[in-house]
């Protein structure tokens, strides 16, 4: 049984029962707190986020993420975690209602160029990381993984490096394609990330055309397009068709939402209106340390969530 239904169905029995201390305690989740109602949008925690709350186990981390009203994870790093980890964690989530976002699916070149140089054994390396994401996705009962095309390369015209990044692409999509998964383009911030190739979302909508196939779609990360082209809702829209995944952050400082400049609130209420049904990962830090900076967390995610 989901660990939602379990305790709410703890509540129901006691009402029944007509005893008021029983409904009490069976309003109080596993930490002491009244049980929260599932948030609007499937935010995305990360391991870590809730440690001081949670504990370091990964298995404790997920059930106290449900009972806050999670309804999904990511995890970048899932690719490289102990194989019985990764199965009990996609049974874990399987049994909290817990839909599992994006994990990286191959090694990032951050400082040479890969697959926009266009060199066989680049693309050979990447289509084996791909191949190999597929039984991890399996596992963990993923839909998405990050790709990320790496570092440009000075001495091609970016038109040759693109059609390069396109090939690439094609073949990674004719693997993933059978499986029903979907490889999630990120662009990423010049500041953070220089000299990376692919920056902007209307770079990587492009690519995504030109590849044409429903395995091939755009992670669109609001803090990195903060920084490099701003202009975020109307760029949600330009590009809604090829837009699989999102990924949260405010921008300075790349923490929770209400700690910076985005207007995280009615970006939210855009998103949900136009009927988004995917993942939007928490890739940030907390502005915070320690279990006040985790209650801050979640304060903020109710705010932003608020919008019904």
């Amino acid at each position: 049984m989901e660990r939602r239904n379990f305790l709410k169905n703890g509540m129901l029995a006691a009402v029944a029962a007509g005893g008021i201390t029983q409904v009490a305690h069976a309003a109080v989740s596993d930490q002491g707190n009244s049980i929260p109602k599932q948030f609007n949008l499937k935010y995305g925690p990360h391991l870590g986020m809730f440690r001081n709350m949670a504990g370091e186990d990964p298995i404790d981390q997920l059930k106290f993420m449900a009972d806050q009203g999670f309804t999904a994870f990511e995890d970048n790093e899932m690719r490289n975690r102990d194989v019985a980890l990764q199965t009990k964690m996609g049974e874990t989530m399987a049994s909290l209602g817990i839909d599992m976002g994006v994990f990286v699916a191959h090694k990032i070149y951050w400082n040479e160029p890969s697959l926009t140089s266009g060199k066989a054994d680049k693309r050979e390396e990447f289509l084996d990381y791909v191949t190999k994401a597929v039984d991890v996705a399996k596992r963990v009962n993923a839909k998405w993984m990050t790709v990320v095309p790496g570092f440009v390369d000075l001495r091609q015209d970016i038109g040759y490096q693109t059609a390069h990044v396109v090939e690439s692409l094609k073949r990674a999509s004719a693997i993933l394609e059978p499986h029903g998964l979907i490889m999630v383009l990120e662009p990423l911030n010049f500041r953070d990330h220089p000299g990376l190739f692919l920056n902007k979302i209307p770079q990587a909508y492009e690519i995504c055309k030109a590849v044409g196939s429903p395995s091939c779609k755009i992670l669109f990360d609001m803090y990195h397009q903060q920084i490099h082209e701003g202009n975020i809702i109307p760029n949600i829209d330009l590009a809604w068709d090829e837009v699989a995944y999102f990924q949260i952050g405010d921008n300075p400082g790349r923490n929770e939402p209400t700690t910076g400049e985005i207007n995280y609130k009615n970006i939210f209420k855009h998103i949900y209106n136009k009927g988004f049904k995917g993942i939007l990962g928490m890739e940030h830090g907390n502005s915070i340390k320690g279990k006040e900076g985790e209650e801050a967390l979640l304060k903020a995610y109710r705010e932003v969530d608020a919008f019904m």
